[in-house]
């Protein structure tokens, strides 16, 4: 009896921070799919509406919906690439991190798609928020017609409200919006089933022979629907972004307990309530409710659709700190709102860029009509590429066969490859936007990538290996500098040349410290680097140091703090008789030397914009000194 006891308290908090976590992933996570069902069904119709809808068509419709949320969500993410994780962090430059240690000259084809599959969520960002809000503001115009002037200004409202309280973070966010959100389902549920007796011939959907049947019997006219009917899994792709902020456990959870049933329950209940009364097919959703609940399931779908857009923003601050740790972003401003989960952060930069860019498509398509055509493309090339890496993936890391590789991945390639098809037909009525987000988010990632390599391969050839600089320096003769009290940690990204600002120094000032550290900072292909791999201390000679640091891709690179631990460690010095040097370099544009004018251009602007190193790296304010230069590139 008393053992019994004993193990309660273990087994009720266990069950307790798996529950927690998975409300909370409700919120975040399945906000963006749970608010599908307003328009998904409505949109998928509309292309066979207008001959009238039969019977077969509503089944058949239907039919593609449960198996497209079937496959593409419960077997492709939720089972298979919640697994495919680097280090518990999920998304599609966590692949690229991982792959990239063994991919030898595979590499930049790794690279390639990795910038492309980023860059299409970013887009993806943008557009998912401002077709969520819109859609369920509209509701409105089914209690109060006269009300649609109004649609427009109340959903720009509500969007900068959603993204002002970015900054408050996502534990905070998922607090308050994952009770809601789980109401939000039930509702959904209840809904569906009020109607999904009307007619018990929809349960021939679960059926994927109708799915089937469907596509062939209306040839290019399936085809178009199928455009549509991909709207049902939005968000599967933050799913995998997100997968950071709550673990794979609890998001499993709440998707088969809770998010999966109830989606399945509202679109059954749509197809019923249609195939009983076709006139019902200009907007299943909110007339599947009587007419008392209508307002307060529009308020109800208003919070949703604010949650909704929560999945794809947090998704967007880990995929764009991770982009900045790998190298492909200038260092940006990053708050980590959590004091115990480091997956929880907000980019002040990223939020007002994603605000600007929601905000611009709500004012240029004006109804959520409008904005599906212009929704898809994103999602449904960033799944492909996804798609592609974890064919790398479980060769690589679960050591699958080629053959058993390809017997998993290319039907699910082939599925997304037919989807992305089917969205690219919508690229003139608006699908050209995300594809000029990819575009544009792809440029500058690339631009970042290459300037910086080309910047430090057009330093090099003034650098002096510290192997012959130290004894020159530390040579006693009239000339030698003059030795001042303290300790200099000299920043430096190559820890084998003597660093540009100790060189300035000596140049300038013609002084040299008593000790002087030469300090690197790395990040590894992981989340999180190990306390026992976090520092490389070497003595050089009596007076000089090197030492590198290393942060994982998903840590705050606070070196301050890391310093303090070295300290303890056994390397001596007094912080507050040490002194940060940092090199900062004055760009200038050459047309005929790396990259085009325009490029060159871009990429000075980028370096112009990066967060001070002292800030991003928390070095102590006064205590830093920077010294410059002028760099051509």
């Amino acid at each position: 009896m008393s053992q019994d006891s004993s193990h309660a308290p273990t087994e009720k908090n266990g069950l307790r921070s798996l529950l927690l976590p998975a409300i909370g992933s409700v919120g975040v996570v399945y906000g963006d799919i749970g608010t599908s069902p307003l328009y998904a069904f409505r949109e998928a119709l509309k292309p066979i509406s207008y001959d009238g809808i039969t019977r077969f068509e509503v089944i058949g419709l239907t039919s593609l919906i449960v198996w497209t949320l079937t496959i593409i969500v419960t077997l492709k993410y939720v089972l298979f690439l919640l697994r495919a994780d680097n280090d518990g962090e999920g998304g599609t430059l966590s692949l690229l991190a991982l792959l990239s240690k063994t991919a030898g000259r595979r590499t930049l084809v790794l690279m390639v798609l990795g910038l492309v599959g980023a860059a299409l969520f970013l887009g993806d960002a943008m557009i998912t928020p401002a077709l969520s809000v819109l859609s369920a503001v509209e509701g409105m115009k089914l209690v109060a017609p006269q009300a649609s002037p109004f649609v427009v200004p109340i959903s720009v409202v509500i969007l900068i409200i959603l993204f002002a309280m970015q900054s408050r973070g996502t534990g905070a966010v998922a607090n308050l919006f994952g009770p809601i959100t789980v109401v939000w389902f039930f509702v959904m549920a209840a809904g569906g089933l009020i109607h999904i007796f009307d007619d018990p011939a929809i349960f021939w959907a679960f059926n994927p022979i109708n799915a089937v049947t469907f596509l062939f019997q209306e040839k290019f006219l399936g085809f178009v629907v199928l455009g549509a009917v991909f709207l049902t899994v939005t968000g599967a792709e933050a799913l995998y972004a997100d997968l950071g902020h709550f673990g794979r456990k609890p998001i499993q959870l709440a998707w088969f307990c809770l998010v999966f049933p109830s989606l399945l329950i509202n679109y059954l209940g749509q197809g019923a309530l249609v195939l009983k009364d076709p006139s019902m097919a200009r907007d299943p959703f909110y007339l599947m409710f009587p007419s008392w609940a209508i307002i307060p399931v529009i308020i109800l779908a208003t919070a949703a659709t604010v949650i909704a857009s929560q999945a794809v923003i947090t998704g967007a601050f880990s995929m764009v700190r991770q982009a900045i740790h790998l190298g492909f972003l200038p260092r940006m401003e990053i708050t980590f709102t959590s004091e115990t989960n480091t997956g929880q952060i907000y980019l002040p930069a990223v939020n007002t860029l994603l605000l600007i860019g929601v905000l611009g498509l709500v004012l240029l398509f004006e109804s959520s009509d409008a904005l599906a055509t212009a929704y898809g493309i994103s999602v449904t090339g960033a799944m492909v590429v996804t798609t592609i890496m974890a064919f790398e993936f479980v060769r690589v890391k679960w050591k699958w066969s080629v053959l058993v590789a390809l017997l998993v991945i290319v039907p699910l390639l082939a599925l997304e490859m037919v989807f992305l098809g089917a969205n690219l037909l919508k690229i003139h009525d608006g699908g050209y936007i995300p594809v000029f987000f990819a575009a544009a988010f792809t440029i500058v990632m690339w631009t970042w990538r290459r300037g910086t390599a080309i910047l430090f391969a057009k330093t090099r050839h003034a650098d002096i290996p510290l192997s012959s600089f130290i004894p020159s320096v530390e040579r006693k003769s009239d000339h030698a500098p003059v030795c001042v009290p303290g300790t200099a940690i000299f920043l430096t990204s190559d820890p084998e040349t003597a660093p540009a600002a100790l060189l300035h120094n000596l140049k300038h000032n013609h002084v040299l410290h008593e000790k002087n550290i030469i300090l690197t900072i790395k990040t590894v292909n992981r989340p999180r680097a190990t306390e026992a791999e976090r520092f490389v201390a070497e003595s050089l000679s009596e007076r000089f140091s090197r030492v590198e640091i290393r942060f994982g891709f998903m840590e705050q690179q606070n070196v301050s703090q890391a310093l303090a631990k070295l300290r303890k460690g056994g390397l001596k010095f007094d912080i507050m008789s040490t002194s940060f040097y940092l090199g900062r370099r004055k760009l200038v544009p050459d047309a005929k030397a790396g990259m085009p004018n325009w490029q060159d251009r871009l990429f000075i602007a980028l370096a112009n914009s990066a967060t001070d190193p002292s800030d991003y790296f928390r070095l102590p304010a006064n205590r830093v000194v920077e010294l410059g230069s002028h760099v051509i590139i």
